[in-house]
């Protein structure tokens, strides 16, 4: 059986992010690392991920606590201008996002990444 492709969306300085790495070793699971503050998802890239994560909310991806989630006024903003922000402003990406074939989740806490292994 061919292995499915494991993609996360990693900050080195997110304890969170290291937790569900941490997680993926645990098991012996290679994956694919994207530090995503300097290699940043494309709009089109965050729109199929939305896909994979079962809602077309792009709000789920967002870090509300950062400075330029208040900056850019995006508590109020539709769809595109939040799109548009998370694609210009990596830093509001909640992490990890942990994309596993057909299926993804922001591993908050990094424990769900094991339910998105263990529903494969």
């Amino acid at each position: 059986m061919a292995m499915t492709h494991i993609t996360v969306w990693a900050n080195n300085h997110c304890s969170k992010s290291r937790g569900a790495e941490a997680l993926l070793q645990e098991r012996g699971l290679t994956y694919e690392r994207i530090p995503y503050l300097q290699q940043p998802p494309s709009r089109d890239e965050l729109k199929r991920v939305l896909r994979l994560l079962g809602t077309d909310d792009p709000a789920v991806l967002v870090r509300t606590t950062e400075p330029q989630y208040a900056e850019l006024s995006l508590a109020g903003a539709d769809r595109e201008a939040v799109l548009d922000a998370l694609a210009a402003h990596p830093v509001l990406l909640q992490r990890p996002v942990v994309i596993y074939g057909d299926r993804a989740v922001v591993a908050r806490p990094p424990e769900k990444v094991l339910e998105l292994l263990d529903g494969h």
